[in-house]
């Protein structure tokens, strides 16, 4: 069993308000900036597929109704195509920037390509606020719409005139290898019994599931601003680290988080008996409370006992034990970080987003 160790540890990072103070307005004007320039891409990207496929990612990208009808909804934050822009931005200026538009927009259509399949998979009935594109199209309709997505990633590389394209292609279809390897990890562990399940698992699986993503964006825009070998692979784990803070954040917030904010039932985790970061970690913490959590997981899921499960979650230690990790991984980020971007001024964009994705209620 994993134990909790007693030594000094960093600072949790604060998981009840959202990113504030001159970071979390440095973040917000760039993610801002980031969908002003990627949205036409990805736009022009689905008008392209067929009718029914273009139909289904317009409504998951939150700008259509289920209708057809034009929405103004929720695109998502953007994080992912805001690192790749500010990855090249940071080593290779404006105009690096502005020519990895469209590797941004690729990593985009990657990450949307694996939320559409992840809820047909975990059969969650809410994404930004509204009901899951398979709940409205049906199972095999959002899988092949994000099929779609995920062949339209490759297609903008592949099209693109930039000498890094090729690289880029590369890297990207080697990353959606390691999510699918990520995501057949996960639900093979759904399958499993709680105490059948470690720590180490849990966490290499997050690694690939969302740290491999971040990491693919920070290294794309290291490459389209032409940076050498070393500060690439630093890029890729700086993504990689901030990513596993961010998960492990967001398992938090599937626990804890208000459902007015993160747009899905109080306690979504627990209800699918998600064995989520803090869960394990919960479960392997060899406490009372940790068997207790065993009993409640091992049995079918019932209303009056989410307020129980949270509590033992809370009560061996998970909720802490996640809060500490993420702020040991994002200290390791920024470790990578001043490996490739030595200026602290350079860097201060993807570390105001770095900051930004894990201090963040929803």
């Amino acid at each position: 069993m994993a134990e909790f160790t007693t030594e000094a540890k960093p600072a949790a990072p604060d998981v009840s308000l959202d990113a504030q103070g001159l970071d979390g307005q440095e973040a917000t004007a760039i993610l801002e900036r980031t969908r002003a320039c990627v949205d036409p891409e990805l736009r022009a990207a689905i008008d392209s597929l067929p009718g029914s496929m273009r139909r289904i990612a317009l409504y998951h990208f939150g700008w259509e109704h289920a209708d057809g009808t034009p929405a103004a909804g929720n695109a998502g934050k953007a994080i992912r195509p805001a690192l790749v822009l500010t990855a090249a931005a940071a080593l290779g200026g404006p105009g690096a920037r502005e020519a990895a538009v469209r590797a941004a927009a690729a990593v985009e259509l990657v990450h949307n390509f694996t939320l559409l399949h992840d809820d047909v998979m975990d059969r969650d009935t809410t994404r930004r606020h509204r009901p899951t594109a398979w709940t409205v199209f049906g199972d095999a309709d959002a899988i092949l719409a994000g099929d779609a997505m995920q062949a339209l990633a490759l297609q903008l590389l592949a099209e693109d005139p930039h000498p890094a394209s090729g690289a880029a292609a590369a890297r990207l279809a080697a990353c959606v290898v390691e999510l699918c390897a990520g995501q057949h990890t996960d639900t093979a562990m759904e399958r499993r019994g709680p105490a059948e399940v470690t720590l180490d698992e849990v966490l290499t699986m997050a690694e690939a599931k969302t740290g491999a993503l971040l990491g693919c964006a920070c290294a794309l825009g290291a490459l389209y601003a032409g940076a050498g070998g070393e500060a690439v692979g630093a890029m890729d784990a700086f993504g990689r680290q901030a990513g596993l803070a961010f998960q492990l954040i967001d398992d938090v917030i599937g626990i804890w988080g208000d459902p007015l904010r993160t747009g899905k039932p109080a306690g979504a985790d627990l209800v699918a008996r998600k064995k989520s970061l803090p869960v394990v970690a919960a479960l392997t913490s060899g406490t009372p409370a940790a068997a207790e959590l065993a009993v409640l997981y091992e049995a079918p899921y019932a209303k009056e006992d989410l307020e129980r499960t949270a509590l033992a979650v809370e009560r061996a230690g998970g909720r802490d034990w996640a809060q500490v990790q993420a702020a040991d991984r994002m200290a390791r980020a920024m470790q990578e970080l001043s490996r490739a971007v030595p200026d602290p001024e350079a860097a201060g964009g993807l570390l105001a987003l770095a900051e930004f994705v894990t201090r963040r209620s929803s």
